[in-house]
């Protein structure tokens, strides 16, 4: 569908519940599209969302969300136009910065050999439950997804020290069954991430890798894109070397990719909080959004990791 006869029918709907003074086009370039608007008064806006919610337009249904004045404004409040068309630098900075004061959930996600989940969880779950007790966190071993699969994922739920602390005892655990059952001479650490984050922790010219390949003594290599499918948004980061090399690394990729996906949590943050009013996510049009954030179960054999922050 042409996106101005989508926009004009858009108009219209609007126009019914009051008047408005700002409709913008946030993205439309993919197949989701968010539209803020900003009503003359916040009563008209509320109208809206309630009479708006859940619309069906031919095969669109629109999602929308509201963005009272007080959330935009920082205080004490400065003396500002309420008609403003665009917020100032200081507006879109507090959400981005709520955000990050709060531990965000960003997991850590792993492959380990289907040989080892055993050890991994031990005999009655016993392994497993020392290792989430002494950490602190929440440890998924996705084991009966992809049967006959030569590796399975591990997601980590905790704070990126806790994190790091139950990768490296899981790494203790594979290292001592290898050597027990002569399986394998050195088991690497293979890490999980949205292809969205990649190229950030490679940095420019792949500086950022080299530095952390130079800082711990590792080689770092990265599954290439065509590995990549519409099920599978995830990339694998090999890290080969000691335990202890290994596990330092974790923690340089894990602070390179946590503070790409915060800054991508400040940038829609500050994007929805632009213009204070209506947010309307017309789904099915494109992708944006927290909702769309990495979910802490992936796909290689979980549930997918949508995650499609622009």
């Amino acid at each position: 569908m042409a996106w101005c006869f989508l926009l004009q029918v858009l108009d219209g709907l609007l126009a019914q519940y009051g008047t408005v003074e700002n409709v913008e086009q946030v993205n439309t370039d993919t197949e989701t599209a968010v539209v803020n608007v900003t009503y003359a008064a916040k009563e008209e806006a509320k109208v809206a969302i309630e009479k708006l919610s859940g619309h069906q337009f031919e095969n669109y249904s629109f999602k929308i969300s509201y963005i009272p004045d007080e959330e935009v404004s920082s205080p004490p409040p400065p003396q500002r136009s309420r008609r403003g068309g665009r917020a100032s630098r200081e507006q879109g900075s507090s959400p981005g910065g709520s955000s990050q004061s709060k531990q965000l959930d960003f997991p850590l996600r792993i492959l380990v050999p289907t040989q080892f989940v055993g050890a991994i969880i031990g005999k009655e779950g016993l392994t497993i439950k020392n290792l989430t007790k002494q950490t602190q966190s929440k440890v998924d071993i996705h084991r009966k997804e992809n049967a006959g699969a030569s590796e399975k994922p591990i997601t980590i739920h905790a704070t990126p020290e806790g994190c790091s602390e139950a990768c490296r005892m899981i790494l203790d655990i594979m290292q001592k069954e290898a050597d027990e059952t002569k399986s394998a001479e050195e088991v690497p650490l293979k890490i999980l991430a949205h292809n969205s984050l990649v190229g950030r922790l490679i940095g420019k010219e792949g500086r950022n890798l080299k530095k952390i390949e130079q800082d711990t003594g590792t080689k770092i290599t990265i599954s290439p894109l065509q590995d990549l499918t519409i099920y599978n948004p995830e990339r694998t980061i090999t890290v080969k070397g000691s335990i202890e090399a290994c596990s330092g690394a974790e923690v340089e990729i894990m602070k390179k990719l946590r503070e790409a996906y915060e800054n991508d949590i400040v940038a829609v943050n500050q994007q929805a909080n632009l213009i204070p009013g209506l947010n309307l996510s017309a789904l099915g049009i494109f992708s944006t959004g927290l909702s769309m954030l990495p979910s802490a179960a992936g796909a290689r054999g979980a549930a997918a990791a949508a995650y499609s922050p622009f």
